[in-house]
């Protein structure tokens, strides 16, 4: 590899690295965003919500609907990791 080529890559690579600096932070708060959102936590409330009602229309004692409905939450909540 000559070096100009060396040059021409370094190059290269300065201008990816600034387009990377320019977006990624950009990129991040718009995920941020999605996912901590006021209609993320609308969406999640109105789940746990109906996923305890409806177990303790089935049935389920209170206190263990409202166990059930702990794991489902944390379950929510990872798959959003």
């Amino acid at each position: 590899m000559s070096s100009s080529d060396l040059v021409k890559d370094i190059d290269d690579l300065k201008e990816v690295l600034g387009i990377v600096t320019d977006k990624v932070p950009g990129i991040l708060r718009g995920l941020r965003d999605v996912l901590y959102s006021k209609d993320a936590a609308e969406n999640m409330a109105d789940a746990v919500a109906t996923f305890y009602k409806r177990l303790v229309d089935a049935g389920i004692p209170k206190e263990q609907a409202m166990d059930m409905t702990r794991g489902y939450m944390i379950n929510l909540d990872d798959e959003d990791d």
